[in-house]
């Protein structure tokens, strides 16, 4: 109880830097309404025990400490978690990532996550490809933050991911990293014409190819920090995706990359960030 206590807490304290008003009452409307630090606090806290929204209203109520710490009777209806976390957006992925602190030198991997979980019907009426959803991020070497996210689960080529990937924060990147599969020369061009460097090894098909990979080499040695971001994402078996629907799975994983970036930012050892706006927005803005 006294760990989950004190996640409950760090929730709890996270959640209060976010808001414009941290002091005001948990329920300050009573039970059909919550502060905004609670929700976020909540949600925090859902996401790293792993339940979903039936089993962690359940949960609370049969842990009145870990209520205690959010200034709650009783937990929230399952409802209003799922209408609290409809509400996230997409741009808090980076607000999260300012707030961990982005270099600027970043590396594009992607690795699967299991969909064991999906209805079969659902799966085949959708046209789905794989069993696992394919995640592809783009993630600082310096502090681990993951900047931007791309999800699919039917065939795409790496290059045109890479592409999509690195457009959105092309203003904030000095230099992007990554391995032989996204070899493409329109994404090098594209680099270039943003001033980001191009740390993209070439697929070795002529000496011209592999003298060039040669030249990268010393710079190149700290693309394998993606691993160690995925490795962190998947820990406690969070390889496994609870969400039936490609739309809710998306959900998931983007709230996974959310919490990593906001345990960045409360590490010690993380890098200073820059001041930045409030990273859940107006009301609950992250996405799901």
């Amino acid at each position: 109880m006294a760990s989950l206590r004190r996640l409950a807490w760090m929730c709890r304290e996270l959640a209060k830097q976010h808001v414009d008003d941290p002091d005001v009452p948990a329920a300050p409307s009573g039970a059909d309404g919550y502060a905004e630090w609670v929700q976020i606090a909540l949600i925090l806290y859902r996401v790293e025990l792993e339940k979903s929204l039936r089993e962690t209203e359940d949960y609370l109520n049969e842990m009145p400490g870990v209520l205690a710490v959010f200034d709650l009777d009783d937990a929230p209806h399952y409802s209003s978690f799922c209408r609290w976390e409809n509400e996230y957006r997409m741009r808090e992925l980076r607000r999260s990532a300012e707030q961990a602190g982005w270099s600027g030198e970043a590396v594009i991997d992607a690795s699967g996550f299991q969909r064991d979980q999906t209805s079969h019907h659902y799966r085949d009426r959708a046209n789905y490809s794989f069993h696992s959803m394919k995640t592809t991020i783009l993630i600082d070497v310096n502090s681990l933050a993951i900047k931007d996210v791309h999800f699919t689960t039917q065939k795409a080529w790496d290059g045109h991911i890479g592409m999509q990937v690195f457009r959105v924060p092309a203003e904030d990147l000095r230099v992007l990293s990554a391995d032989a599969n996204y070899s493409w020369s329109d994404l090098r061009e594209e680099c270039r014409s943003n001033s980001t460097r191009p740390l993209i090894k070439h697929r070795e098909q002529t000496p011209l190819q592999k003298a060039h990979n040669a030249r990268m080499n010393e710079d190149y040695n700290q693309r394998w920090m993606s691993e160690t971001g995925f490795s962190q994402l998947k820990e406690d078996d969070g390889k496994k995706l609870r969400s039936r629907s490609w739309h809710g799975q998306f959900r998931e994983l983007t709230r996974k990359c959310i919490i990593h970036n906001l345990t960045q930012a409360a590490s010690p050892n993380s890098p200073p960030a820059p001041p930045s706006p409030d990273i859940f927005g107006r009301g609950i803005a992250v996405v799901i």
